[in-house]
């Protein structure tokens, strides 16, 4: 080492700055976030960076609005897509959009450039826009009822424990009957047969169904119909493997869910990126640590998935973030307080990065406090810190090479080199129909499924009980026209009045009791061929 080294090595041991800097000196590849911010002063030669093999280590982005997530998540993602890393991205407002576009050069691109050493060049990356059922534009991302599960559909419908259990219990009863649940209506048709007088018994053996939990079901089935969420289930199903893909240049594709169009119901998308995350965990295999992630996921909104989840929700998303980093896929929760993410959760988020906090109320000053506990020891005053960065800046720590915290560092942060803003609607709406997915997604496809199935069974045995008391009417009148023509002949005894069991089964209520009953038959044959195999895939 050389004598000039060795004394640029001994200043940093004494210099605040210099000590936190090295913490970022990683030897691997590594995305670039911005520099140092030291005593007021922007530092262009001390680089904060995160390292490639730790994007699957989870993260968090969080600060008040307006303070720059989006832009973060921006540039974070260009890096990753440069890297040949597949991103996802929720796009809530519709500012995302722009990440496909080249950046469009300024004075205030050109000055933050300045200020964090970045050689800036304007760039699009390769992008794949969706959108939830086809509501807006985007290739549609459907999915089964079955495939979204009971967990999830309870926590998007606002059911309680109690009906949660029941709901579990639907599935359970339609999986083993080998009747799917594709869209809603087979899930109405499954519990509404369950309460009927032919399906109670169906039940009883494992619990049960009782009508007021099959009510509330229904009627919060009916509430989430009202706010357009027939679109949502159904088939084809959207294959989350498509989310995985490389450019053919060899960067990854950045899907974008374009949400604007259902921005206003945040409970069904949080839910629905929930479900996409956790589909991807069931689909890929173990891995291990990676030299560089096999897909990262941004999470935003995170809050609105949290809110007012059940036990069981909070448990399974844990659980899914807890392991699926093995399976190669890193996942950044985007709100605006860590406190908005449980803290079995925030403990597996080994990269941070925060922006600005406002303390304007009592409850934002507690918010702040709590922050500040959930950062390592800093040489910073991280409560002034905070409510003292500027819109692009941020607190940084993250994980090291070697899985250790880095040091603290307020950062200021480079500028995303693709578009800051939505391209142009006729171009989306272009991107879109050229997708190779289009052909593939766009359509959707209504097959047999539970409420066919049910539907139908209910008409062969509604049919096989009116074709039965016709019957029986018709020989009733054949042997009357016979009796009646006996005593004009002559030839009969008189005959008394019909019995009184004649007269009952005769009667309309007796054609209406017969029918249920052909019904109930009718539907025990029928479910006995169904088998139980599981939808294919």
């Amino acid at each position: 080492m050389s004598e000039s080294t060795d004394a640029a090595a001994a200043a940093d041991r004494t210099d605040p700055a210099g000590q936190i800097a090295a913490g970022y000196a990683f030897t691997g590849p590594a995305l670039d976030l911005g520099a140092l911010l030291w005593d007021g002063a922007c530092l262009p030669d001390r680089q904060i960076r995160i390292p490639l093999a730790m994007l699957n280590r989870h993260g968090l982005v969080a600060g008040a609005t307006g303070t720059g997530k989006t832009k973060t998540l921006q540039l974070i993602a260009e890096q990753l897509s440069a890297n040949g890393v597949p991103v996802f991205l929720a796009d809530i407002k519709g500012d995302v959009s722009g990440i496909t576009a080249p950046g469009t050069p300024g004075e205030r691109i050109d000055e933050r450039a300045r200020d964090v050493a970045q050689s800036w060049e304007p760039t699009g990356y390769p992008g794949e826009f969706y959108s939830l059922g086809g509501i807006g534009p985007g290739v549609p991302v459907r999915s089964t009822v079955t495939a979204f599960g009971p967990v999830l559909m309870s926590k998007v419908l606002q059911l309680n424990q109690t009906q949660e259990q029941s709901l579990g219990l639907i599935f359970h009863y339609a999986d083993t009957k080998g009747l799917e649940l594709i869209d809603l209506k087979d899930l109405r048709a499954v519990v509404a047969f369950l309460v009927s007088d032919q399906g109670k018994a169906e039940l009883k053996g494992i619990g049960g169904l009782s009508t007021v939990t099959a009510g509330v079901i229904l009627r919060a089935l009916t509430a989430f119909e009202t706010q357009g969420a027939t679109e949502f289930f159904g088939e084809p199903e959207f294959d989350t493997s498509e989310l995985l893909r490389t450019a053919a240049d060899g960067r990854g594709v950045v899907s974008v869910l374009e949400l604007p169009a259902v921005q206003d119901k945040p409970q069904l998308f949080s839910t629905f990126l929930m479900w996409l995350l956790a589909d991807l965990y069931n689909d890929l295999p173990e891995v291990g640590d990676l030299d560089k992630p096999k897909l990262v996921f941004f999470f935003d909104e995170a809050h609105l998935l949290f809110s007012g989840a059940s036990k069981a929700f909070l448990q399974s998303v844990t659980q899914t973030v807890r392991l699926i980093r093995s399976k190669g896929v890193g996942v950044f929760f985007v709100t605006q307080t860590p406190k908005d993410v449980p803290a079995d959760v925030l403990a597996q988020l080994g990269n941070r990065v925060q922006h600005a906090l406002r303390a304007f109320t009592p409850d934002d000053a507690k918010a702040l406090k709590a922050t500040v506990k959930t950062f390592p020891r800093s040489a910073y005053d991280l409560e002034e810190l905070l409510t003292g960065l500027g819109t692009g800046e941020a607190v940084v720590t993250v994980l090291s090479e070697n899985g250790a915290p880095t040091p603290v560092a307020a950062t200021r942060l480079r500028a995303p080199q693709s578009l800051m803003g939505p391209i142009a609607a006729a171009d989306l709406e272009q991107a879109v129909k050229a997708s190779l997915l289009w052909s593939r997604y766009a359509e959707p496809v209504d097959r047999e499924s539970a409420y066919e199935k049910i539907s139908a069974e209910q008409a062969a045995a509604e049919a096989q009980a009116e074709a039965a008391a016709a019957a029986a009417e018709a020989e009733k009148q054949a042997k009357a026209a016979e009796k009646e023509a006996a005593r004009a002949t002559g030839r009969g005894a008189p005959q008394a009045d019909p019995s009184l069991a004649e007269q009952v089964v005769g009667s309309g209520l007796f054609r209406s009791l017969a029918r249920s009953i052909g019904t109930q038959l009718g539907r025990e044959i029928s479910r006995s061929i169904f088998g139980t195999a599981r939808r294919r895939r």
